[in-house]
C-alpha cells in the first residue's frame, strides 16, 4: 500500500522545516491566513493521510482562488506527524511558534490524542480528521472532529443489524488503535439498545499477519456477522484471508476501507464484503440538492486530477477545511471567535450536514453514514441505506 504514497508536492522549508502547501498566497506572510496541517504522510497511515492532504489542498486552492475569506488567502502549513503521536506533538509546537490561525489534525486517532491536550492548552481551535470517541467525550472547548466518531459509527451499524435481524455478532479489533478500540467501546455501550449481543471479542494488534487464529475462534461463537474495527494494513490482510477462513458469516468492515486502498489490494476478496463510508463516498446516489451539489464540488475537480472517486478520507479532509472556513467568515479570525463560531456552526458539506454545539464537537448523526456492500469492485448502497440517505438528503435541503 505504501507505493499509493503521493510524493509531497510542496517544497520544504529548511529554516523550520515547514511545508509551504498550494495554497499560499504569494504575498507577504502578514497578509496570509495561516492555517497549521498535521497529517501522517509517512508510515502506516500514510495511505490514508495522502488522501486527506489532496482534499484539504484542494478547498484552500478552491477558497483561494475564489478571493480567500474576507480578502485574505490562506497559507496552508502542512507537517507530516510519520503515523507517530510524539511527531505530532514537535509539529503542534512549530505551528505554535509560526503563529498560526487554526490546526487542522491527522487522520491517526492516536496522533489526535496527542496534540489535542495540547491545542487545549494554547487555545486553539483544532479540527480533527480523526474519528476518536475521546477527543469530544467529554466536549473538549477548542476540539472539534470531522469523520463521524466510532460510537457514530457503531450505532450506524447496529440500526444495520436490527433492521436485518442480525442480533448475534463477533467483533474483532486492534488494541492498538485508538479508533478501533472507541469502535468496539461504542459497540459494547449500544448493542443492547438494538437488541445485539456480542457473543465474541477477539483482539489482535497493529503488525498482525495471520488472522486464522482470530477466525477459529469464531467459528463457534454462534456469531450471525462479524465485524472487524481495522484501519491500515490489518485491515487488507484480514479481508484477504477471510475467504479461506471456512466462516459462512458475513463480513462488516468499517469506513476506514471505504477507500481504493483497501479495495485495489484485497481484490477479489472484497465481493461481498459489506463496508461503511460517509455519504460522499457514494454521493453518485444521493438524489439531487444540497448534499449532492457540496459532493460534485469536491468530487468533480479530484477525479479530473486523479483519475478515480475520492475516498473517505478524502470526504473528511475537504469538509474539514469548509468547516473552519465558514467558523473564520463567520467569526473572524481571532481565535476565540473562530471557536464560538464553530460551536454554532451548521454546514452541509461531502460527509454530511453537520450541527456543532456546545453539547456536540462532532456534529454528525448514524443518518450520515451508509453501509455499503462490495460488488464488481465498488462500494454499493445497500437498499436500506439507499432509502436512509435519501431521508438525510431531503433533510439537509
Amino acid at each position: 500500500m505504501r507505493t499509493l504514497v503521493p510524493l509531497l508536492a510542496a517544497s520544504v522549508l529548511a529554516t523550520t522545516g515547514l511545508t509551504a502547501a498550494c495554497g499560499d498566497s504569494g504575498g507577504s506572510g502578514g497578509s496570509a491566513l495561516k492555517i497549521g496541517f498535521i497529517e501522517s504522510l509517512t508510515g502506516n497511515y500514510a495511505p490514508l493521510g495522502g488522501e486527506a492532504k489532496k482534499t484539504v489542498e484542494l478547498a484552500v486552492d478552491q477558497i483561494n482562488t475564489a478571493g480567500g475569506i474576507g480578502g485574505r488567502k490562506i497559507k496552508l502549513i502542512t507537517l507530516d506527524d510519520k503515523t507517530a503521536p510524539d511527531q505530532g506533538v514537535l509539529h503542534f509546537n512549530k505551528l505554535k511558534s509560526e503563529k498560526v490561525t487554526a490546526i487542522i489534525g491527522s487522520t491517526f486517532s492516536n496522533v489526535g490524542l496527542a496534540v489535542e491536550p495540547l491545542a487545549e492548552r494554547e487555545r486553539i481551535p483544532y479540527i480533527s480528521l480523526a474519528p476518536a470517541d475521546e477527543q469530544v467525550d467529554p466536549i473538549r472547548k477548542y476540539t472539534f472532529v470531522v469523520p463521524a466518531v466510532s460510537s457514530t459509527y457503531a450505532q450506524a451499524m447496529l440500526g444495520y443489524f436490527k433492521a436485518h435481524d442480525i442480533t448475534k455478532i463477533a467483533v474483532a479489533y486492534d488494541t492498538k488503535s485508538a479508533y478501533a478500540k472507541a469502535g468496539y467501546g461504542g459497540m459494547q455501550k449500544y448493542a443492547g439498545q438494538y437488541g445485539v449481543q456480542i457473543v465474541k471479542a477477539e483482539t489482535y494488534e497493529t503488525t498482525a499477519s495471520d488472522f486464522s487464529p482470530l477466525f477459529t475462534h469464531v467459528r463457534d461463537s454462534g456469531a450471525q456477522a462479524l465485524v472487524a474495527w481495522a484501519s491500515g494494513a490489518p485491515g487488507v490482510t484480514l479481508a484477504k484471508q477471510y475467504p479461506s477462513s471456512g466462516l459462512k458469516l458475513p463480513l462488516y468492515m468499517t469506513a476506514s476501507q471505504a477507500s481504493k486502498l483497501w479495495l485495489d489490494p484485497v481484490g477479489k476478496a472484497a465481493e461481498g464484503v459489506y463496508v461503511q463510508s460517509a455519504i460522499g463516498v457514494v454521493g453518485d446516489y444521493l438524489p439531487d440538492g444540497k448534499l449532492k451539489q457540496a459532493v460534485q464540488e469536491m468530487s468533480g475537480p479530484f477525479e479530473q486530477k486523479y483519475g478515480y472517486q475520492p475516498p473517505q478520507f478524502a470526504m473528511d479532509g475537504y469538509s474539514g477545511v469548509k468547516l473552519l472556513a465558514a467558523a473564520i467568515e463567520k467569526g473572524g479570525t481571532d481565535r476565540e471567535k473562530i471557536r464560538d463560531a464553530l460551536e454554532g456552526l451548521t454546514l452541509v458539506t461531502p460527509c454530511g450536514k453537520y450541527t456543532y454545539s456546545k453539547a456536540d464537537h462532532s456534529g454528525l448523526r448514524p443518518s450520515d453514514i451508509s453501509m455499503n456492500q462490495v460488488k464488481d469492485g465498488k462500494l454499493v448502497p445497500t437498499d436500506w441505506s439507499v432509502k436512509q440517505l435519501a431521508e438525510t438528503a431531503k433533510a439537509a435541503g
